[in-house]
């Protein structure tokens, strides 16, 4: 299997021509709204020559629970089986986008790239294609997708996010932060010294990547000058691993992923809330 070395977290459409002809490359649609808009059926009306639809909430999710948060991550063999269903198979390279800039399609390269599958995210999104969408979709034979444990070494615990002695990076948008407004989440705020590097702070207008200088100084704004000792979280895990991704795609190493994110520590009706803690960044970039 290509190493996670040899396929970085952010690819353009140059590089999947360039390295097509040395293996597979799947294109993974992987829209999802937090509103319950159906990605199906975005899918259904437009997306990138031969890509597949990959369902975040089958496939990507296990059941949501208050113990748990809103999407946790699946059992291996669901992921594996979602895989194999999507036409996605162990020697194959995904590339994975969405028409959000990648911050929905991080959380399939994360998954991937976490148990040693190459993976990235397609820098810009359906925005990057220049060319016309199609609506008909492939033929998918099933392929063989090995299942694999989650390596405990790219997790954190709602435990080990609390109890200090990690960065603790929250990746939703500076309103949900300051707990000026949650639209689904059960109490507005954050978790209790966390710093906030918005996802979407990660884009320029145009949805592609910002330039690595200012991706790093985004991070050291907030303090974060290594990924060592950072973990990341959002409302439920999905944001959260454009954050992880960024940090590898800009040298500053690999941090952990709190899954159950704010979807989790909000239920936790006797852990503390932070609000209105004065910015590690400006405003999210829509």
């Amino acid at each position: 299997m290509t190493s996670l070395t040899a396929t970085p977290p952010f690819v353009d459409l140059q590089w999947i021509r360039e390295h097509a002809h040395d293996r597979p490359v799947v294109l993974a649609d992987v829209r999802w709204c937090l509103d319950g808009s159906s990605g199906r059926e975005a899918y259904e009306s437009g997306h990138l020559p031969g890509a597949v639809f990959v369902d975040l909430d089958q496939w990507l999710s296990g059941p949501a629970s208050r113990t748990h948060g809103r999407n946790p991550l699946p059992a291996p063999e669901v992921f594996a089986a979602g895989m194999s269903a999507s036409g996605i198979g162990d020697g194959d390279v995904v590339v994975a986008y969405d028409d959000a800039g990648g911050v929905i399609a991080a959380r399939l390269v994360w998954m991937l790239r976490s148990v040693g599958h190459p993976a990235a995210v397609l820098d810009g999104g359906m925005a990057a294609y220049p060319g016309a969408l199609e609506t008909e979709e492939p033929s998918i034979q099933p392929r063989a997708f090995t299942a694999r444990s989650w390596p405990a070494e790219v997790l954190a615990g709602i435990d080990e996010t609390v109890e200090g002695g990690a960065v603790v990076v929250d990746a939703r948008n500076r309103d949900r932060y300051e707990g000026r407004q949650d639209p689904i989440d059960p109490r507005p705020g954050h978790i209790p010294g966390a710093v906030n590097v918005p996802c979407r702070a990660n884009l320029e207008p145009d949805g592609r990547l910002a330039q690595p200088q200012q991706l790093r100084e985004n991070f050291r704004k907030a303090g974060i000058e290594s990924a060592d000792a950072v973990i990341s979280y959002c409302g439920s895990g999905v944001t959260a691993c454009h954050n992880l991704l960024v940090m590898e795609h800009v040298g500053l190493g690999k941090g952990r992923l709190f899954v159950g994110g704010w979807s989790q520590y909000g239920h936790a009706s006797h852990l503390p809330v932070e609000t209105n803690r004065p910015g590690s960044l400006d405003e999210a970039r829509a």
